[in-house]
């Protein structure tokens, strides 16, 4: 994962060197703070760990983590007070991102008492009314949805006009600072953050959800509806997801739109019973305006796994960028060359066998809306992937890492051996991902030939 859109930065290299022992290297903390501040090369660390200090270890990574993103130098997220008191804060966003840019924010919490795991964090998109309007109808919206205890972040879009797309790179700064930020808190439970909105808020939470499945339990647009390129279902194997629009929502092909996503999601729910967990409904009777109060109780009841053994991962590009990871791949080198075609990832993990299929994916549009120019459906081609690299963290809870692991990909044998853990991998992996559950203590790096 990119902190701060690394890749509009100028990036200098660091490398640290530190011996691995049972505890937290001393280093740790600046090599984290010189990596928030754009100098990203990995972290080298010699030796290995025990498996009885993996636990200790990754414990003190993270504490160094919390202790660099609290001495980094950006706006913080403001205190976590009441909903009900309606206190705004703001962020700035870089120039080069989007000019005159400053994300106003409600950071507010519900309910009269803190779950022992923290909040559950529900992410807020409005629609494309009046930003004035819009925002505060969300803040009305959301005090009145029946999901307390829950913490509550309800952005105002910067900018109207061309910028009022919630999935701009500008925007995916914010998620990602917000995401980094809260999960370092320790005030949000991690495994129960939500994205949702209505009419421009669901194009948007719909192509986040599958951007970022790996940080959230559940996606749940409303009175939307978007074209499956722009948000490919598989990616969302084990996200649960709500799309509910009226069906006489034909507004922008909203009503097809929301079927063709619901034909996906049976799909691939048939082929992968337990998975693909999904709510899609056309509303009888409704057109734009539906009932909204359903959906947060919904998303509510379900809790992420971080460390599915069944991976789907369309890395497609949003506005122009790409992930660089999603649950335990980070991608080293993508195999798509350019953005006329994407690379689909297919992990499975079978005792201690780790099977990585990759392809290269092409769409063809198969229906275009003529007034708007909309590609509403496509076929897709695969092709097996001939170039590329991923590396692929492991813990306890994927393999047992006291036993050989087998890495096979494409079909063919790449890695077979004892994984050595090491402080080295956890240290990475924090960086990259962020996330109290994925520091990985194992890793392979393998290329895709």
């Amino acid at each position: 994962m990119n902190i701060a859109l690394r890749s509009i930065l100028s990036l200098s290299m660091l490398s640290v060197v530190a011996g691995a022992q049972a505890g937290c290297p001393d280093n740790v903390e600046e090599y984290f703070r010189s990596y928030l501040s754009g100098d990203t090369a990995p972290y080298v660390a010699a030796g290995s760990l025990k498996q009885r200090d993996i636990k200790a270890v990754s414990d003190n990574v993270w504490q160094s983590w919390i202790a660099a993103n609290r001495a980094f130098d950006e706006e913080k997220l403001a205190k976590l007070s009441p909903l009900s008191e309606g206190t705004a804060a703001a962020w700035a966003i870089s120039p080069s991102l989007e000019p005159d840019a400053v994300m106003n924010y409600y950071w507010g919490a519900k309910g009269d008492s803190v779950p022992t795991g923290g909040y559950p964090l529900f992410i807020y998109m409005h629609g494309s009314g009046p930003r004035s309007q819009e925002w505060a109808t969300g803040l009305v919206l959301a005090s009145r949805f029946d999901d307390a205890p829950s913490a509550y972040f309800i952005p105002q879009i910067p900018n109207e006009g061309e910028y009022y797309r919630w999935w701009h790179k500008s925007k995916q700064y914010a998620w990602e600072k917000l995401l980094r930020q809260s999960l370092a808190s320790g005030e949000i439970d991690p495994d129960r953050v939500y994205m949702f909105g209505i009419s421009e808020g669901a194009y948007g939470s719909q192509r986040l959800a599958s951007f970022y499945a790996d940080y959230i339990a559940g996606a749940g647009p409303m009175a939307g509806g978007e074209p499956l390129k722009n948000a490919p279902a598989e990616n969302l194997r084990n996200t649960a997801f709500s799309l509910l629009t009226g069906d006489r929502d034909f507004g922008f092909y909203r009503d097809k739109l929301t079927r063709y996503t619901k034909q996906a999601l049976d799909s691939l729910s048939a082929l992968h019973p337990g998975e693909y967990e999904h709510n899609v409904q056309l509303i009888p009777g409704r057109g734009h305006a539906i009932d909204y109060s359903s959906t947060t109780p919904w998303l509510g009841k379900h809790v992420r796994n971080p460390y599915p053994k069944h991976v789907s991962w369309e890395n497609f590009e949003m506005d122009g960028r790409y992930r660089d990871g999603f649950y335990n791949l980070y991608v080293n080198e993508r195999s798509n060359r350019d953005e006329s075609s994407r690379t689909r990832y297919e992990l499975n993990i079978e005792g201690n066998t780790v099977n990585l299929d990759a392809m290269v994916v092409t769409y063809t549009a198969t229906e275009i809306d003529p007034r708007w120019g909309i590609a509403l459906d496509f076929k897709r081609e695969y092709a097996p992937a001939t170039s590329g690299s991923v590396t692929i963290y492991l813990n306890d809870r994927l393999v047992d890492l006291s036993k050989p692991v087998v890495v096979n990909v494409n079909g063919k044998r790449a890695f077979r051996g004892k994984l050595k853990p090491s402080v080295e991998n956890i240290v990475n992996s924090c960086a990259r991902y962020y996330d109290p559950a994925r520091l990985y203590p194992a890793a392979v790096t393998v290329d895709i030939r």
